[in-house]
């Protein structure tokens, strides 16, 4: 099975840390391989645009497919290391991410699809300009499925780093990850088993960095660069969906039908989601967009072929007063 050999002190100085490239990862693995209704409605949202993307640029498409590769009964599924390295800051920023890949060289890339997808690589992937390639996949990622909902994000992952600091005080790390992701456990000794395939065990070195990660994902994995190694796993709460009873201190202030459109505005919609969502016409959404639009407590952004809406911090403080 898959070890991880973690000395004392590497231990001890362990941490949680945020990481925004591990949500473009999350949001890569939605639109391409989405497992679950969540996965599947930001599929929706942002499928279309991302497909006709990767269709303008060369290589995209190559590159996408040679960054993962399934797990089968007697081997481990694999996601390229460019996609998971672990954060270089304790508060890592998206810049800081692109600075990490910045300092990859096309061969690094090469060598790094060629151990995820273990046969030749396509000839676009051969052609100078592959780690650039990397970096317009993730910034585009970024910039359109992310960004905008980042602020919103980070706070849920926060939140989630709070309570599992409260459950480490109290539980230690076996603890603490029993719930980190299918067969994480520490099985005695400084081990940690990290899955059940016949790997070799991987002995950390002293001084080396642990992180543990929370993302908006229903998977987890793992990632290392040089010294540094981390975790991924789902935040807890990312299903978490605005109570029924939510909007009612609203909905005098607004009207009952336009504080119910806000209160679902948590993550970006939209109008013909917040229609079926709600059961109104797509016509009286609109007019209700509309005029939270004009009140600063909604923003919105065309994805494709459609619209999505979010809240404002103004809006997120007008529903939190309204509870």
């Amino acid at each position: 099975m898959g070890m991880w050999k973690v000395p004392a002190d590497v231990l001890a100085q362990s941490r949680f840390a945020v990481s925004p490239l591990a949500e473009v990862v999350g949001a890569l693995g939605a639109l391409i391989r989405p497992r679950s209704p969540e996965q599947r409605s930001f599929g929706a949202a942002h499928g279309a645009a991302f497909t006709a993307w990767a269709a303008s640029r060369e290589g995209v498409a190559d590159l996408v497919a040679a960054s993962f590769r399934d797990s089968r009964r007697d081997r481990a599924g694999w996601l390229a290391d460019y996609l998971s390295m672990p954060p270089e800051k304790d508060e890592q920023t998206f810049e800081d991410d692109l600075a990490q890949l910045g300092r990859l060289t096309d061969e690094d890339v090469r060598a790094d699809l060629r151990e995820t997808t273990q046969v030749p690589l396509a000839a676009s992937l051969m052609a100078p300009g592959v780690r650039d390639l990397v970096r317009d996949l993730v910034v585009w990622l970024w910039t359109h499925t992310v960004e905008t909902d980042w602020a919103r994000r980070e706070r849920v992952l926060r939140a989630d780093i709070v309570g599992r600091t409260a459950q480490l005080a109290k539980h230690g790390w076996g603890g603490v990850l029993r719930d980190l992701g299918r067969d994480r456990e520490w099985v005695g000794d400084g081990e940690l088993r990290i899955n059940r395939y016949a790997l070799p065990t991987r002995t950390l070195a002293p001084g080396s960095r642990l992180l543990f990660v929370p993302t908006h994902t229903d998977g987890s994995w793992v990632g290392w660069h040089d010294t540094r190694y981390a975790i991924y796993y789902p935040v807890a709460g990312r299903l978490a969906s605005v109570d029924a009873g939510s909007s009612a201190g609203l909905a005098p202030l607004v009207g009952s039908n336009r504080a119910e459109v806000l209160t679902l505005l948590d993550v970006p919609r939209s109008t013909s989601q917040l229609s079926v969502l709600t059961g109104q016409a797509i016509g009286s959404v609109g007019g209700h967009l509309k005029v939270l639009l004009e009140a600063g407590v909604v923003l919105r952004r065309r994805s494709g072929r459609e619209v999505l809406y979010w809240r404002t911090p103004l809006g997120d403080a007008l529903v939190a007063a309204g509870r």
